[in-house]
């Protein structure tokens, strides 16, 4: 299953803030971020810090895109 952090982006946008501001306030590695940029599967923990520095949900932040099926 897919993962999209299009969500997330939008809020930062909204917020006038930076990835690398997120970086800072959430405690997270620059690979960490890397890894979302490319919508890419991260630790739950990780998703727990984001929710907590911007004060939002894991689904505020992220969808699940179902993989197609043949």
């Amino acid at each position: 299953m897919a993962v999209s952090y299009k969500k997330l982006w939008h809020i930062l946008l909204d917020r006038d803030m930076k990835k690398k501001d997120l970086e800072n306030l959430a405690g997270l590695s620059h690979y960490t971020m890397s890894k979302m940029s490319r919508d890419e599967n991260v630790n739950t923990e990780v998703l727990g810090r984001i929710c907590k520095a911007l004060d939002c949900k894991v689904e505020d932040i992220m969808d699940f895109i179902p993989e197609e099926q043949n």
